[in-house]
């Protein structure tokens, strides 16, 4: 065997254990909730969004945890105080519902509804009055004013270390990793669709 050959093996079997690896660790968690997910998002006419609400579940929890769309403090409890996943998927269905139909309302961008999942509905009227887009300048800016409103409260742990710091209200960078998540599971869908095809 040459050892190009050898090195084309060693890569093909590095790679199928790399996503193996992913799939068991980060996907495979999170697909458990897909049936109550888009189930959920069904009745109240969102099922498309069934992938972005994967990458959500994804990047707040990896699936794991009796909380797993961080939903408790959409209903002003405190974090992870939901103790039944199935409860999380419905409160957090709603609260996403929720902010969905108000940004619609205000005519602000997906990015910005995503965002406000994580910032609380008050940030699209932030967004609406500068511009209708997100971005992350404007979801600094309005974790700064949260923080400068409540100095004790949102504080990053005093961790200048902290990537988010000094913008310790919400992740300023949420949306953007929800949304980049949502692709891999946009990707499962359409190969799901197409095995169910054949």
């Amino acid at each position: 065997m040459t050892l190009i050959k050898r090195i084309i093996i060693f890569l093909f079997v590095f790679i199928a254990l790399v996503l193996f690896g992913l799939y068991r660790y980060y996907i495979n968690d999170v697909l458990r909730y897909e049936p109550l997910i888009h189930e959920d998002l069904k009745a109240v006419g969102l099922e498309e969004y069934t992938p972005l609400l994967l990458g959500l579940v994804m990047q707040e929890t990896k699936g794991k945890g009796s909380d797993p769309m961080q939903a408790s403090e959409s209903l002003g409890l405190a974090k992870e105080a939901i103790k039944d996943p199935e409860k999380s998927v419905q409160q957090g269905v709603r609260h996403f519902s929720d902010v969905y139909a108000y940004g619609q309302k205000q005519h602000v961008d997906l990015a910005t509804i995503v965002q406000s999942y994580n910032m609380g509905i008050s940030y699209i009227d932030y967004v609406k009055n500068h511009g209708g887009h997100h971005t992350q300048e404007l979801a600094k800016s309005f974790s700064l004013a949260k923080v400068k409103a409540n100095p004790n409260l949102y504080t990053c742990k005093n961790n200048p270390n902290n990537f988010r710091y000094p913008y310790c209200y919400g992740d300023f960078t949420y949306s953007e990793k929800v949304l980049k998540k949502a692709k891999y599971f946009e990707l499962y869908e359409k190969i799901k669709d197409r095995l169910k095809q054949n």
